[in-house]
């Protein structure tokens, strides 16, 4: 039976700066920026999705709907989609939601509800 050792984190690093010169410490330096990676796409998923609930609460609209609306904010604005919906949960904490995606908010609402009577 084999038994998995975990390595603290700083030793991956170490052992991962040892095998640098050959493929399998590259392997090691992907699998770690993949994770990496991951890792903040979680956090902003996080976030997306607790913005996505308010505007589904302020609308009311459904959660594909809500999507689209912080999409179209974020496009509009040329501001990631993560970095609107922070601003928006932001605002629970009584931080003032940036101008430009104030405008774009209102915008994309009234469209909302425009669609919503036509």
């Amino acid at each position: 039976m084999h038994r998995t050792t975990m390595l603290p984190e700083d030793g991956w690093h170490l052992a991962a700066g040892a095998l640098t010169g050959n493929a399998v410490g590259q392997d090691v330096e992907a699998l770690r920026a993949e994770n990496d990676q991951l890792r903040r796409a979680l956090a902003g998923r996080a976030v997306i999705d607790q913005a996505r609930g308010m505007v589904m609460v302020l609308a009311p609209c459904s959660s594909e709907r809500a999507w689209d609306l912080l999409v179209g904010v974020s496009q509009h604005c040329n501001i990631k989609l993560r970095d609107v919906a922070a601003a928006l949960v932001a605002t629970t904490r009584d931080e003032t939601l940036p101008e430009p995606i104030q405008r774009e908010l209102r915008r994309e609402l009234r469209r909302l509800h425009a669609a919503d009577r036509g």
